[in-house]
């Protein structure tokens, strides 16, 4: 039998901010924290990645000076118990101090790109984290052929006062939207 290293040796309360922030940089990026628990993500496929990477490309052009885009970044739902995901993509205030901890008071956007190994997840629990945090809007790509047939954008947009995300639509072949900021492409560039 292994041992656990260290780091995933939990206190019962949880992992804390501190205890989190004091983890080395590569450990932090694999791992989500929910309720301060540790979630191992896998690495994701190529395709998967190179969605996100061509989608982080032309999200930057649309978006001008005001808003930022990174993908692979730590994104803060809520200190106690930590809640800390690390989205896909998130857009997000272009004026943020590089070193000031990402919030969603902070992002305009945030997306998903769904792998089999997370399912439920980008289903179900982040669009519920997310939309409880107040993030205006959330998108969720799903690539079921790793060809432009199989690959559909859900957007959504957050109802205020049920904080509950509604469908804005889904869209096959081509993504166009006016808001949070006006954004078309062929969805076949994301392949």
């Amino acid at each position: 039998m292994t041992a656990l290293p260290d780091w995933m040796v939990l206190p019962p309360e949880g992992l804390s901010v501190e205890g989190y922030e004091a983890l080395p940089e590569e450990v932090c990026r694999v791992i989500e924290i929910v309720d301060g628990a540790i979630v191992v993500n896998p690495a994701p496929r190529r395709p998967h990645q190179k969605i996100i990477r061509r989608m982080s490309y032309a999200l930057e052009e649309a978006c001008g000076a005001e808003l930022a885009v990174e993908f692979d970044v730590d994104l803060r739902l809520r200190d106690v118990p930590l809640l800390n995901r690390r989205p896909d993509l998130v857009v997000y205030d272009a004026s943020l101090d590089a070193d000031t901890v990402l919030r969603p008071e902070h992002c305009s956007l945030v997306i998903e790109v769904m792998s089999p190994g997370s399912i439920t997840a980008d289903q179900t629990d982040k669009p519920a984290e997310y939309a409880a945090a107040g993030i205006p809007h959330f998108w969720r790509v799903e690539n079921e052929t790793d060809d432009v047939r199989g690959l559909t954008i859900f957007c959504y947009r957050l109802d205020p006062t049920t904080r509950v995300y509604t469908s804005s639509g889904a869209h096959k072949g081509k993504l166009a939207v006016s808001d949070p900021f006006d954004f078309a492409m062929d969805l076949a560039d994301l392949l």
